[in-house]
């Protein structure tokens, strides 16, 4: 589908081409998606697996919290309409539009590829990011349980992880993930975008509405598992006065650290993101996005380093004394917790376990 009719429970407007494809599709006046008394349908979710032969991926920017991550999808079934992971969808000659959210990737070898990279002898353990970019708890790992096996690894080799995740799926995996945490090995970070259902259902149309994050950040503390909330992203004149409110809701639910960024609008996200704006908010699209590019000196998006997570200006430094001032309010951390790597041990080979290793 290539027009800009809404398709039911997706995030996306629009599927356009991505930014390495040869050819663009516009669909005809005639076309029958454009049919004035048809009702805008429903378009299925596929799940193709992805051939990696590596699940561990490293970065060095300096603006972000990790080296290592692993995400056991590509794309996301959630569908947020701001979700700055949509451009990686052109790397696989897809559109960061509906086919990022319908036309997912799933690595169904990524315990294994995981098993085998920490295996290898010159490997140093360090806290693993566990779907910095597209959920791993997303709908489809109900049925395909990738991210479980993956856990079970870590679990084995008592490997630090950071969970990153909105969904409520991941109390399935307490067994897993309270032992880790008695040992310094886990904690999750809930993004947590607004309060709002309305806002939510319609920004984020297949993710937990905010109240069910709320109650899986509570099931978590009291189980004993440390929790953060992110509260991002921020986007002026949208969500962003409800900043304080998400710390408090989050606080008051067991979490023990906080961040925040402001909204990103890499590559064709430039274009997606006002058109749902526009569509979702009309009254209100102007404003945010004159404010986003006062964010960014001028443009909607920015790539540098140093600025692309909080952005510039006055409504950044406003932004930012408001997140520190609630923090401080609130006895909210804004580093997360930190974890241990002392306890790590390489996987078992063959079930034969390694000559000296530390006992359980």
């Amino acid at each position: 589908m290539s027009g800009e009719r809404p398709a039911r429970g997706r995030g996306a407007r629009s599927n356009p081409a991505g930014r390495f494809e040869r050819f663009t599709h516009a669909p005809l006046e005639d076309d029958v998606w454009w049919a004035q008394d048809e009702e805008p349908g429903a378009v299925p979710t596929t799940v193709t697996p992805d051939a990696s032969r590596s699940i561990l991926t490293r970065n060095d920017s300096p603006d972000v919290p990790f080296s290592l991550s692993v995400n056991p999808y590509r794309g996301c079934e959630h569908g947020c309409a701001y979700c700055f992971a949509r451009p990686s969808h052109a790397y696989l000659g897809l559109s960061a539009g509906l086919d990022f959210e319908t036309r997912l990737l799933a690595k169904h070898d990524a315990a294994k590829l995981l098993r085998e990279e920490l295996s290898r002898p010159g490997y140093r353990p360090e806290p693993i990011a566990l779907a910095p970019n597209t959920d791993a708890y997303q709908p489809v790992e109900r049925r395909l349980g990738i991210t479980r096996a993956v856990l079970e690894v870590l679990a084995e080799t008592r490997h630090p992880v950071t969970v990153i995740t909105k969904s409520t799926l991941v109390l399935r995996d307490l067994d897993l993930l309270v032992p880790m945490a008695r040992e310094g090995l886990c904690e999750v970070l809930l993004s947590i975008t607004t309060l709002d259902a309305e806002l939510a259902r319609r920004m984020e149309p297949r993710a937990p509405a905010p109240e069910r994050r709320l109650r899986t950040a509570r099931a978590l503390a009291a189980a004993g598992v440390p929790v953060g909330v992110l509260a991002s992203p921020m986007i002026p004149a949208l969500n962003d006065h409800e900043l304080e409110r998400i710390l408090e809701a989050a606080a008051a639910a067991g979490a023990r650290s906080a961040s925040y960024t402001v909204v990103r609008l890499p590559h064709e996200l430039h274009d997606l993101f006002p058109e749902w704006l526009r569509a979702a908010y009309p009254s209100r699209a102007a404003k945010v996005e004159r404010l986003l590019r006062d964010l960014r000196g001028g443009a909607l998006n920015d790539s540098s380093f140093d600025t692309r997570m909080r952005g510039t200006g006055p409504f950044a430094e406003l932004l930012s004394r408001r997140f520190a001032i609630a923090c401080r309010r609130l006895g909210l951390p804004v580093e997360a917790r930190e974890l241990t790597s002392a306890r790590f041990r390489h996987p078992t080979r063959g079930g034969q376990r390694r000559l000296f290793e530390d006992p359980p």
